[in-house]
């Protein structure tokens, strides 16, 4: 059974980012451009600063590039990732399948690659800001199916009534599930709904949010009752209870 509860939508407030880039004219533009659009930056060069400086600071989001000094990138996102629910978007100069699924892998929610639209790079801060605060939407909702709960404007859900952490992705695509549950959404339509654009849907990327996801719902990989795999096709939120 699937139940929506609709309430009252909250007041957005200014985005904070933590660009971690060690070009400094690089990061300098970049923070330039988001600033000049009401984000506020803080510039991090150094891997081995980002962790600590994130965490503290609790940023709307991170932007991080995956080549840096003192501690990679990907060394980074996980350790972020083991850390806070933060959206973190990599930006890297990498731009093949099997360097996004690593960022992915390592816990990413996003993956932009340079040289990069200024313009695409503050839509998708400002999306993933609203989505991380559960403002995707003009009104706030509950979604219940079975064990799961999710509280869409607090970006929260529960299993059994015990919270899980999500990345922002994960939320996203077990949304996009939830909201039309029993249906088969190929890796396309899901890329498309949660990122809005189907122009970087890659196979591999979708099977990796989703693995990360079964196995937070306690969904056995080898016969998912949650999130079942239609081969060929792509995957369903199943109606009844896991």
């Amino acid at each position: 059974m699937l139940e929506v509860t609709r309430m009252t939508t909250t007041t957005e407030l200014p985005i904070s980012v933590v660009l971690v880039e060690d070009d400094e004219r690089l990061a300098k533009l970049t923070a330039r451009y988001l600033e000049s659009h009401g984000v506020t930056v803080t510039i991090v060069g150094d891997g081995r600063d980002a962790v600590g400086h994130v965490v503290k600071a609790r940023p709307d989001v991170v932007l991080l590039d995956l080549m840096l000094p003192g501690m990679s990138g990907l060394d980074v996102c996980r350790e972020l990732r083991s850390r806070t629910d933060v959206p973190i978007l990599m930006v890297t100069a990498r731009g093949e399948e099997a360097d996004r699924v690593v960022g992915l892998e390592g816990g990413a929610d996003d993956y932009i690659a340079k040289p990069f639209s200024s313009r695409e790079l503050l839509a998708r801060v400002r999306a993933h800001a609203r989505r991380a605060r559960g403002n995707a939407g003009p009104a706030k909702k509950t979604i219940r199916i079975g064990r799961i709960a999710i509280d869409v404007d607090a970006m929260q859900v529960t299993l059994d009534d015990a919270p899980l952490a999500l990345t922002t992705y994960e939320f996203m695509l077990l949304r996009a599930l939830a909201e039309r549950a029993g249906r088969v959404l190929t890796r396309e339509q899901l890329v498309d709904i949660v990122r809005g654009s189907a122009e970087e849907a890659f196979d591999r990327s979708v099977d990796v949010h989703v693995s990360h996801l079964r196995g937070k719902l306690g969904d056995d990989p080898r016969n998912p009752r949650i999130i079942k795999t239609v081969r060929g096709v792509g995957y369903m939120l199943a109606l009844e209870r896991g």
